[in-house]
Protein backbone atom coordinates (compact mmCIF):
# COMPACT_ATOMS: atom_id res chain seq x y z
CA UNK A 1 0.00 0.00 0.00
CA UNK A 2 1.34 3.44 -0.96
CA UNK A 3 1.25 6.49 1.23
CA UNK A 4 0.24 9.57 -0.74
CA UNK A 5 1.24 12.99 0.57
CA UNK A 6 0.45 16.23 -1.21
CA UNK A 7 3.09 18.96 -1.28
CA UNK A 8 2.62 22.46 -2.73
CA UNK A 9 5.70 23.60 -4.69
CA UNK A 10 6.06 26.28 -7.34
CA UNK A 11 2.30 26.74 -7.62
CA UNK A 12 1.92 23.04 -8.51
CA UNK A 13 0.91 20.09 -6.41
CA UNK A 14 3.27 17.15 -6.21
CA UNK A 15 2.27 13.76 -4.94
CA UNK A 16 4.98 11.79 -3.22
CA UNK A 17 4.42 8.10 -3.84
CA UNK A 18 7.06 5.68 -2.56
CA UNK A 19 9.77 8.36 -2.74
CA UNK A 20 8.94 9.61 -6.27
CA UNK A 21 7.43 12.99 -7.10
CA UNK A 22 4.87 13.34 -9.86
CA UNK A 23 3.64 16.78 -10.84
CA UNK A 24 -0.06 17.39 -11.17
CA UNK A 25 -1.21 19.84 -13.83
CA UNK A 26 -3.68 21.63 -11.57
CA UNK A 27 -2.78 25.17 -10.62
CA UNK A 28 -2.53 26.42 -7.03
CA UNK A 29 -6.20 27.42 -6.83
CA UNK A 30 -7.29 23.84 -7.51
CA UNK A 31 -4.54 22.45 -5.31
CA UNK A 32 -5.47 24.73 -2.42
CA UNK A 33 -8.24 22.35 -1.38
CA UNK A 34 -5.86 19.36 -1.46
CA UNK A 35 -3.31 21.15 0.71
CA UNK A 36 -6.03 22.43 3.08
CA UNK A 37 -7.21 18.87 3.70
CA UNK A 38 -3.83 17.88 5.07
CA UNK A 39 -3.65 20.81 7.53
CA UNK A 40 -4.99 20.55 11.05
CA UNK A 41 -8.42 22.06 11.12
CA UNK A 42 -9.72 23.76 14.21
CA UNK A 43 -11.62 26.92 15.10
CA UNK A 44 -8.52 29.08 14.60
CA UNK A 45 -7.94 27.62 11.13
CA UNK A 46 -11.43 28.63 9.97
CA UNK A 47 -11.33 31.99 11.76
CA UNK A 48 -8.08 32.82 9.93
CA UNK A 49 -9.95 32.30 6.68
CA UNK A 50 -12.74 34.59 7.93
CA UNK A 51 -10.07 37.19 8.73
CA UNK A 52 -8.75 36.90 5.15
CA UNK A 53 -12.28 37.58 3.95
CA UNK A 54 -12.53 40.60 6.28
CA UNK A 55 -9.32 42.00 4.79
CA UNK A 56 -11.01 41.96 1.36
CA UNK A 57 -13.82 44.10 2.75
CA UNK A 58 -11.31 46.62 4.13
CA UNK A 59 -9.63 46.88 0.72
CA UNK A 60 -13.02 47.80 -0.75
CA UNK A 61 -13.62 50.46 1.92
CA UNK A 62 -16.16 48.38 3.84
CA UNK A 63 -16.02 47.56 7.53
CA UNK A 64 -13.74 44.50 7.72
CA UNK A 65 -16.06 41.64 8.62
CA UNK A 66 -15.54 38.20 7.17
CA UNK A 67 -17.47 34.96 7.38
CA UNK A 68 -16.85 31.31 6.56
CA UNK A 69 -19.36 28.45 6.66
CA UNK A 70 -18.13 24.91 7.24
CA UNK A 71 -19.80 21.51 6.82
CA UNK A 72 -18.07 18.26 7.77
CA UNK A 73 -14.72 20.02 8.04
CA UNK A 74 -14.93 21.58 4.54
CA UNK A 75 -15.40 25.27 3.80
CA UNK A 76 -18.58 25.49 1.73
CA UNK A 77 -18.89 29.26 1.48
CA UNK A 78 -16.99 32.44 2.23
CA UNK A 79 -17.98 36.06 2.13
CA UNK A 80 -17.19 39.50 3.43
CA UNK A 81 -19.02 42.71 4.16
CA UNK A 82 -20.08 44.47 0.94
CA UNK A 83 -22.57 47.06 2.20
CA UNK A 84 -20.78 50.03 0.65
CA UNK A 85 -19.65 48.11 -2.43
CA UNK A 86 -23.22 47.01 -3.23
CA UNK A 87 -24.99 50.00 -1.61
CA UNK A 88 -27.12 47.48 0.25
CA UNK A 89 -27.87 47.20 3.95
CA UNK A 90 -28.44 43.47 3.33
CA UNK A 91 -24.92 42.78 2.05
CA UNK A 92 -23.47 41.58 5.36
CA UNK A 93 -20.81 38.87 5.37
CA UNK A 94 -23.01 36.39 7.23
CA UNK A 95 -26.14 36.77 5.07
CA UNK A 96 -24.19 36.43 1.84
CA UNK A 97 -22.26 33.39 3.11
CA UNK A 98 -25.53 31.77 4.24
CA UNK A 99 -27.08 32.43 0.85
CA UNK A 100 -24.10 30.86 -0.96
CA UNK A 101 -24.12 27.79 1.30
CA UNK A 102 -27.89 27.33 0.90
CA UNK A 103 -27.65 27.65 -2.87
CA UNK A 104 -24.82 25.11 -2.96
CA UNK A 105 -26.81 22.66 -0.82
CA UNK A 106 -30.12 23.35 -2.54
CA UNK A 107 -31.88 23.99 0.78
CA UNK A 108 -32.02 26.90 3.22
CA UNK A 109 -31.70 24.50 6.15
CA UNK A 110 -28.03 24.32 7.09
CA UNK A 111 -28.42 21.76 9.87
CA UNK A 112 -25.04 20.67 11.23
CA UNK A 113 -23.14 23.56 9.60
CA UNK A 114 -20.79 25.88 11.48
CA UNK A 115 -20.40 29.62 10.88
CA UNK A 116 -17.21 31.56 11.69
CA UNK A 117 -17.46 35.34 11.78
CA UNK A 118 -14.92 37.98 12.77
CA UNK A 119 -17.46 40.29 14.47
CA UNK A 120 -20.49 39.36 16.55
CA UNK A 121 -23.56 39.24 14.28
CA UNK A 122 -26.16 42.02 14.27
CA UNK A 123 -29.88 41.37 14.73
CA UNK A 124 -30.46 40.74 11.01
CA UNK A 125 -27.59 38.27 10.70
CA UNK A 126 -28.40 36.55 13.99
CA UNK A 127 -31.96 36.07 12.75
CA UNK A 128 -30.72 34.62 9.47
CA UNK A 129 -28.38 32.26 11.35
CA UNK A 130 -31.24 30.98 13.53
CA UNK A 131 -33.61 30.70 10.55
CA UNK A 132 -31.05 28.71 8.55
CA UNK A 133 -30.60 26.39 11.56
CA UNK A 134 -26.83 26.64 11.68
CA UNK A 135 -25.62 24.36 14.46
CA UNK A 136 -22.63 26.29 15.78
CA UNK A 137 -21.42 29.90 15.60
CA UNK A 138 -17.83 30.92 16.37
CA UNK A 139 -17.37 34.65 16.97
CA UNK A 140 -14.10 36.58 16.87
CA UNK A 141 -14.69 40.02 18.39
CA UNK A 142 -17.79 41.07 20.30
CA UNK A 143 -19.86 44.06 19.18
CA UNK A 144 -21.11 46.03 22.20
CA UNK A 145 -22.96 48.56 20.01
CA UNK A 146 -24.97 46.21 17.77
CA UNK A 147 -24.21 42.60 18.66
CA UNK A 148 -27.03 40.10 19.00
CA UNK A 149 -24.91 37.09 19.85
CA UNK A 150 -24.58 38.01 23.51
CA UNK A 151 -23.70 41.73 23.78
CA UNK A 152 -26.97 43.65 23.45
CA UNK A 153 -29.18 40.62 23.03
CA UNK A 154 -28.53 36.92 22.51
CA UNK A 155 -30.72 35.79 19.63
CA UNK A 156 -28.43 32.85 18.86
CA UNK A 157 -29.10 31.13 22.19
CA UNK A 158 -32.66 32.34 22.80
CA UNK A 159 -34.50 29.24 24.09
CA UNK A 160 -37.93 30.52 22.93
CA UNK A 161 -36.93 30.23 19.25
CA UNK A 162 -37.46 27.01 17.32
CA UNK A 163 -33.68 26.65 16.93
CA UNK A 164 -30.85 27.40 19.35
CA UNK A 165 -27.22 27.62 18.21
CA UNK A 166 -24.12 26.57 20.06
CA UNK A 167 -21.90 29.66 20.42
CA UNK A 168 -18.19 30.10 21.04
CA UNK A 169 -16.94 33.63 21.61
CA UNK A 170 -13.46 35.16 21.48
CA UNK A 171 -11.77 33.00 18.83
CA UNK A 172 -8.73 35.01 17.66
CA UNK A 173 -10.40 37.99 19.31
CA UNK A 174 -7.26 40.15 19.36
CA UNK A 175 -6.64 39.70 15.62
CA UNK A 176 -10.28 40.38 14.75
CA UNK A 177 -10.43 43.47 17.00
CA UNK A 178 -7.12 44.81 15.67
CA UNK A 179 -8.42 44.63 12.10
CA UNK A 180 -11.48 46.68 13.03
CA UNK A 181 -9.52 49.19 15.13
CA UNK A 182 -6.99 49.76 12.33
CA UNK A 183 -9.78 50.25 9.78
CA UNK A 184 -11.59 52.87 11.87
CA UNK A 185 -8.31 54.58 12.80
CA UNK A 186 -7.48 54.99 9.11
CA UNK A 187 -10.97 56.41 8.47
CA UNK A 188 -10.52 58.98 11.24
CA UNK A 189 -7.09 59.97 9.91
CA UNK A 190 -8.47 60.36 6.39
CA UNK A 191 -11.30 62.52 7.73
CA UNK A 192 -8.83 64.77 9.60
CA UNK A 193 -6.74 65.22 6.43
CA UNK A 194 -9.85 66.09 4.43
CA UNK A 195 -10.89 68.71 6.99
CA UNK A 196 -7.55 70.55 6.72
Amino acid sequence: MFKIVSVLTDRKVCFKISGEFRKDSRDSRDSKNIVEKSMERNDEFYMKEAIRQAQKAAKNGDVPIGCVIVNNGEIVSRSYNKRNLKSSVLAHAETMAIEKAAKKQGDFRLDGYELYVTLEPCQMCSGAIVQSRIKRVVIGAMNPKAGCGGSIYNMLEEPRFNHVCEVKRGCLEEECSALLKEFFKSLREAKKKAEK
